[in-house]
Formats: C-alpha cells, structure tokens, sequence
C-alpha cells in the first residue's frame, strides 16, 4: 500500500488472490462467479453438489475457477472451506462474496419454527460463519467483504416476513462489521440486487406450497387465495423484469475493485425505488398500500440467489 493511501481504505486485488463466491451452483451467484473468473480473478466457487461444481469448471473459459463443497449451514463444511483457502492461497483472500441464501415466503402464521431457523441459519447465521473463518485470511490482504441483500431488507411486505427478518439481520450485521472491521482494512459492503428472473422463483413456490400444506387447515385457508395470487404475480412479473444477471454481477465486481468501495450498490430501477419510498413513506401510508392485494415482492425489491 501507498505511503499515502489511507489505512481504512483496502489495496487493489492482485492475481493471486483468490475471490469466494458462496451459492454458486445457479442463479446470481453462478453468473458472479463466471463474471469474475473473466475479469482475471482466481475464483473459488462454493457448490453443495460436486455435480454442479464440475458443470461451473466446464463453463468457466479462462481456467481460474476451482469448485469446493460449501454448506453453509454446516460448520465443518464452513471450516473446510477457510482451510482450503490457507492451504492453497497463503497470500490470502481479497474477496468473500457472501450470495448463498434461500426465500422462505408464507405468511408468518404458517411458518413453523424449523422453516424460520432454516431461513435464518442459512441466511444469517451462516453467512456470520463464513466471515469469522475467513477474517484472518482477509486482513491479509486488507481485503472486502460483500454481502448480498436486497430492498426487503429496508421494507417488509406481506408474506414475505420471514425472508425480510433474515434480511434487515443481514443489513444490520453489515453495518456493524464494516464499523469494527475499519481499522484492520478489511471493507464490508452490501449489493442490493432488484428482481431478477432466476431459478428461485420455482424454489420459491415449492417452499411457499409446502408452507400451506403443513399448516393448520383453518389457517391455511384464511390466506391460501390472496397468497397463492401473490406468489403467482411474483414469478410473472420476475420474468418481465430488466434488470439482469449480468448488471448485478457486474455490480459486484465493482464492489471488489472500487479505490473507494461504497457501503451500499443498488442494482436495477427497482432497488433504487423501494430505498427511496422507504425513506420518504409513513409507516401507516406503507400499510394503506399493502391493504386487500398485497404487492408482489418485485414492487419492493428482492435478491434471487
């Protein structure tokens, strides 16, 4: 570094530091992974099946993409994960790009307590996990942190409780990490991707039927028909979404490589939107707008891992 950069401030990336992509088998964190991997970093992409780790290597083109098992979930799959780093980049690693995470959308009457754990142990408490086993590799680069979030976690919008409390966790603990990690030079920052068509829709929709099905059947039926329009509109409306793959992982990029790296990137009309009617909107007039048919999660801005 410089004589004259400043000390809060981390170094560019060299080649032999590698970028972690967490949720890389499909969707946002597959396309972050092949963008990088083009843009000249060594990237390490983390799969949960050895299947689609070998279908990433097979697309990648410029052969500095490697795949390693990560479950984030499991702590000896997290610790694994920070061993293989130490073991075969000593150097250290410029990027944790923390994208793995699932969208448990129900009604919060119908969320059980296993589906809300699993909800915030993936999207949470996992992704807490993957930064405390790489910190010491990050300090040695002075390197970045990204996570991904999205506009629900400034705005919670029905049937959506679950994932948005997840979210406003996951903004939170951003905020505090990039506070207590400033003088060690490690940067923390937040994408905030809009909707964009990718395969969590489908999952969406299996773990929204589930959520019916298991609940009582008094319960269900009180939110099955305005629920199941929600979760319909949702999946047409991702599909005629204009933001795309491509934006949000060029976006991450910039995140990664940023002299100055913001706090937060949005990406899409949509991120931008939800950011601002959060800001200027009273509670009570927010409420007002999600009477009788609930908007669809587009309206507000989602991530799509």
């Amino acid at each position: 570094m410089s004589k004259n950069a400043h000390p809060h401030f981390p170094r560019r990336p060299v080649p032999e530091h590698p970028v972690l992509v967490t949720g890389a088998s499909s969707g946002l964190g597959r396309e972050c992974a092949l963008d990088l991997e083009n843009r000249g970093f060594h990237v390490v992409a983390g799969v949960r099946r050895p299947e689609d780790g070998e279908k990433l290597v097979a697309e990648s083109l410029e052969g500095r993409l490697r795949y390693a098992i990560i479950d984030v979930t499991d702590d000896d799959s997290v610790t694994a994960s920070a061993q293989l780093i130490e073991a075969e980049y000593p150097s250290g690693l410029w990027g944790l790009v923390n994208n793995a995470g699932i969208a448990v959308s129900a009604p919060l009457e119908c969320v059980d307590s296993e589906m809300l754990r699993r909800q915030l142990e993936t999207n949470v408490v996992g992704q807490l996990a993957m930064i405390r086993a790489h910190l010491p590799s990050l300090r040695r680069t002075r390197g970045r942190i990204v996570n991904i979030t999205s506009g629900l976690g400034k705005v919670a919008i029905p049937y959506m409780g679950a994932y948005a409390a997840a979210q406003f966790a996951k903004e939170a603990m951003s905020d505090a990490l990039r506070r207590e990690l400033a003088t060690s030079g490690v940067n923390v920052s937040v994408v905030q991707p809009g909707a964009i068509m990718t395969p969590i829709w489908s999952k969406l929709s299996d773990i929204a039927t589930d959520a019916l099905r298991t609940a009582p059947p008094g319960v269900a039926e009180i939110y099955r028909a305005s629920f199941s329009a929600f979760v319909e509109a949702n999946a047409g409306q991702a599909a005629q979404s204009r933001t795309t793959p491509e934006q949000f992982a060029t976006t991450v990029a910039r995140a990664l490589t940023d002299s100055s790296p913001r706090t937060r990137y949005r990406v899409g009309v949509d991120s931008w939107r939800v950011n601002i009617l959060a800001r200027v909107m009273p509670d009570r007039m927010l409420d007002q707008m999600f009477a009788g048919i609930p908007p669809t999660a587009r309206d507000w801005n989602r991530d799509s891992h």
